[in-house]
């Protein structure tokens, strides 16, 4: 198969949206993913997949320690800012979790130190202990064949 069938493929999981943050020299850093899923709970364990050559990888690395946004379905700009699809500068107030940022208003922060990280081809997977959590109500940013989507009651 061709590297845009596995994409498209690979498209049609449905996946929430979230931004990864980390903070390095009081600087903070994040980028939108949606590779990310819960592994354990007896540790509390979540996995999220960062690109080899994406500037967070090594961010991640530096600070040994992230924090997840889940974005509820108002926060699509955000999304797409933090994907790079927004070019403005925008100054975030972010939320702070055991001294690790987070988007505010979303309805789940979670903050992780790195319990591991394994390369996986052309990505590195960071195995995170949740130190912390905190969860609100609200719908879910959703994402699916390349577009964002609400989720809708049938």
């Amino acid at each position: 198969m061709d590297d845009r069938t596995f994409r498209n493929a690979m498209g049609k999981f449905a996946t929430g949206v979230t931004i990864i943050t980390t903070s390095v020299n009081n600087h903070v850093h994040g980028m939108t993913a949606n590779a990310f899923m819960s592994v354990s709970l007896n540790p509390k364990l979540v996995l999220i997949s960062i690109g080899e050559k994406a500037n967070m990888n090594q961010r991640i690395k530096e600070s040994g320690k992230f924090g997840v946004s889940i974005l509820t379905k108002d926060q699509q700009e955000m999304s797409m800012y933090f994907a790079g699809q927004l070019k403005e500068q925008r100054e975030i107030d972010f939320d702070w979790i055991q001294g690790i940022p987070v988007v505010p208003n979303s309805i789940a922060n979670i903050a992780c130190n790195v319990n591991a990280s394994y390369q996986a081809g052309d990505h590195t997977l960071y195995i995170g202990e949740v130190t912390d959590i905190s969860v609100k109500d609200g719908d879910p940013l959703t994402f699916f064949e390349g577009k964002y989507r609400n989720l809708v009651n049938l």
